[in-house]
């Protein structure tokens, strides 16, 4: 029997009715997969089912790997790697509907490369279908105003439809994690804000949610140099916390911070 390992985050989903949702969102066959993390194999069974064009798999673990490939043999082709050392944009000439549960430890460093890096003349993925702790996921598809809107949030919203798919019980795993989880379903847009670097959207949001229940005037002065005709023409409240901000004023913030530096 295969044992989980902490160190890589490893819990594997078990429960059938569960991995056959995942399965059914969104259509398989004759489509080219990724999937990150497939541990052993279970929902990688269920989606060869559905005879897709073409099978990927990123999996670190170098006994899992060959457990797969002793399980699906030449159905499937296992890059074993590291996940956030792979350049996602060179996987496969063809667009890739992605399926992963994510180790909850790295979950939130994979998503945002994901998206500093999706290169705007060519999008690598038609879906992620991505599974994340439970509390990790609120802050993906939160609303600003409220508690967990952040940095997480816009950055995900900036270049992706999200939708919320299921909350999941943690008996749905084995081992059983202490959290539960939830499942979420991304698109790219169409139409998003262009920027010279996604980097400094990165930088804007990071500076003003490092302390998000302080009054956002320190982390404007800090980026804009005190520049108070700035705040006016904004229309920003200096008193102000960085939840208050809505996706669009960290999108003109992040502009006027990249003209201003010419």
């Amino acid at each position: 029997m295969i044992k989980a390992k902490k160190s890589l985050g490893q819990n594997f989903l078990i429960d059938q009715n569960i991995i056959h949702k995942i399965v059914n969102i969104v259509e398989v066959k004759n489509k080219n997969i990724l999937e990150i993390g497939p541990g052993t194999g279970n929902l990688t069974k269920e989606i060869l089912k559905k005879k897709p064009n073409k099978f990927l798999a990123i999996e670190k673990d170098d006994v899992l790997v060959k457990l797969l490939k002793e399980k699906f043999h030449s159905n499937i082709k296992i890059i074993n790697e590291d996940v956030l050392k792979v350049d996602e944009n060179c996987l496969s000439d063809k667009i890739l509907n992605v399926y992963g549960n994510l180790p909850y430890n790295i979950s939130t460093e994979i998503l945002i490369k994901w998206i500093m890096n999706m290169n705007k003349k060519k999008i690598w993925f038609n879906y992620l279908i991505l599974m994340f702790q439970k509390e990790v996921a609120d802050r993906i598809v939160s609303e600003y105003n409220t508690k967990n809107y952040g940095r997480l949030t816009i950055l995900a919203n900036w270049r992706l439809k999200i939708k919320k798919i299921c909350d999941i019980s943690s008996s749905c795993f084995l081992p059983k994690p202490k959290i539960e989880s939830t499942l979420l379903l991304f698109e790219p847009k169409i139409d998003f804000v262009k920027f010279i670097d996604p980097k400094n959207l990165e930088k804007i949001t990071r500076t003003f949610f490092m302390h998000r229940r302080k009054m956002i005037k320190k982390p404007f002065q800090e980026l804009f140099k005190c520049n108070k005709n700035l705040a006016l023409e904004m229309g920003l409240d200096l008193k102000m916390r960085p939840q208050n901000l809505d996706f669009d004023t960290y999108f003109n913030l992040t502009k006027k911070y990249e003209s201003l530096r010419g």
